[in-house]
């Protein structure tokens, strides 16, 4: 019956954020509460003795709400100030130009699909398209490739590391609720990228082979790149445009790497790569939250141009209020967690699958997967699918199979979440902003649409899953 509730509240998720338009936070705490009254009810029916009873419902949510944004609040918050400085600053135009510099103008869809692919690590993929668009539309008209091609190279580029690499916060928030901590993050992002390159080169064939054949009903643009990069004034040097976002994934490998364990003493202890003061000051500066806030000091000294309150009170207020959404669904999946784990959910789910190895391993990450492509679908947004389906995964991992451990990486947690990532792809359509945002700024109608972003984001994720799955069969 609980498993059967539970089912029942994801249907409530989806179904109340896809029809009656309400926002993904009310929907996911409106679950909540619906599974903690309906545990303590079933509890009831069989005693309480004999079923499952939460006894303190509003503890239970308000500690998974606040556990989960005490862990990820502040590395959300400053990784999503890290990208809005990269995109009001012309930053992001930047890191386009200086990879435009080195394929030139004789690969311009490849051009694209590494530019939206390095752009979206710390970018939201909405912003880095509008910011990017221009120059998309000057590359078509002087190369003479159509738009659409270039228009879906950049969008898949752009998806590719949205979903799977942090610090874009979908990710942070999946590693996160599947209790991947502050030592783990390096290798999430690591892994991400190796996962998402194989996937932005799917989409980047779909884009060669299949959205090359499609019309664009978009007028000529006379603006040209040069002329858009005149709006940003004088642009910031490369190493000022990669730092903010280079620097601290540098620290989160030094940190990681400065508690690696090189042996074992004669107490039974384990031996780390360094020790003392030296073991102190790495790990400090490669903890997930020092090393983002470092991030943004520079982002701040190295990118604004003028330190005064338009910069550093306007701009950074853009970057909260766009954290706090987010913020604030990765604390309603906290909260759903939260419940999850107070159920012997794991439990029913671990007597299930007693013997039946389909469900364990590889099949556990494909099921990830699907519970995060149906949620994708049905409403639409990528991170609430992400924080969703981490939430009801963190409890099942044991059960799963997917706990397992190469060394000290938590290889298992780590490929779940690039699981739901892939997921959190598969499809973008209607219900989607960024869809709109592709469609709207490449003049392409809506059944093009369909053929070209959709069923790229479709071929997408199923190449990732595959890729996922293969290092699945590796290592676990």
């Amino acid at each position: 019956m609980l498993l059967v509730l539970l089912l029942l509240c994801i249907i409530f998720i989806v179904y109340a954020t896809a029809k009656w338009k309400l926002h993904p936070f009310l929907s996911i705490i409106s679950s909540t509460y619906i599974l903690a009254l309906g545990t303590n009810l079933i509890g009831k029916m069989k005693g309480v003795e004999g079923g499952p009873i939460i006894k303190d419902i509003g503890a239970t949510i308000t500690g998974g709400f606040g556990g989960i944004v005490t862990s990820i609040g502040l590395v959300i918050i400053f990784g999503t100030i890290i990208g809005k400085i990269l995109e009001k600053t012309g930053a992001a135009v930047k890191m386009a130009e200086v990879v435009l510099r080195l394929l030139g103008d004789r690969h311009p869809a490849i051009a694209m699909s590494i530019i939206g692919w390095i752009v979206s690590i710390p970018v939201f993929c909405d912003s880095g398209y509008v910011i990017l668009s221009s120059l998309k539309k000057s590359l078509a008209k002087r190369s003479g490739v159509n738009v659409v091609t270039l228009s879906v190279a950049l969008s898949t580029g752009l998806y590719a590391t949205h979903t799977l690499v942090p610090p874009t916060p979908g990710p942070i928030a999946a590693a996160t609720n599947l209790g991947i901590g502050p030592d783990g993050l390096f290798w999430v992002i690591l892994i991400g990228l190796v996962v998402s390159i194989p996937v932005a080169l799917a989409g980047h064939i779909w884009a060669r082979k299949v959205a090359d054949k499609l019309p664009s009903t978009l007028e000529e643009s006379t603006e040209t790149f040069e002329e858009y990069k005149k709006r940003f004034g004088k642009l910031p040097s490369a190493w000022a445009a990669f730092g903010p976002i280079v620097v601290p994934i540098i620290l989160l490998a030094i940190g990681s790497f400065a508690n690696f364990p090189v042996g074992v003493n004669e107490a039974g202890d384990k031996v780390l790569l360094t020790s003392g003061f030296t073991n102190t000051v790495l790990t400090f500066l490669g903890a997930p939250v020092n090393a983002l806030f470092i991030g943004v000091l520079l982002a701040m000294f190295t990118l604004l141009p003028k330190r005064d309150e338009e910069n550093l009170t306007k701009l950074m207020g853009e970057g909260l209020l766009d954290s706090a959404i987010i913020i604030m669904i990765t604390g309603a999946g906290g909260a759903l967690g939260g419940v999850i784990k107070a159920t012997p959910i794991a439990d029913y789910v671990k007597s299930l699958i007693n013997g039946n190895a389909a469900f364990v391993g590889v099949g556990a990450l494909i099921l990830a997967f699907l519970i995060a492509a149906v949620l994708k679908t049905a409403q639409g947004s990528s991170t609430t699918s992400l924080v969703v389906t981490s939430t009801i995964m963190m409890p099942l991992l044991p059960s799963l199979g997917l706990d397992a451990m190469a060394g000290t990486v938590p290889i298992g947690q780590m490929l779940t979440v690039m699981a739901i990532g892939c997921g959190a792809m598969v499809v973008s359509h209607v219900n989607d902003s960024y869809f709109w945002v592709v469609t709207q700024f490449s003049g392409m109608k809506l059944n093009t649409a369909y053929r070209a972003q959709t069923m790229a984001t479709l071929v997408q994720g199923i190449v990732g899953i595959i890729v996922v799955a293969i290092l699945g069969v590796i290592f676990l």
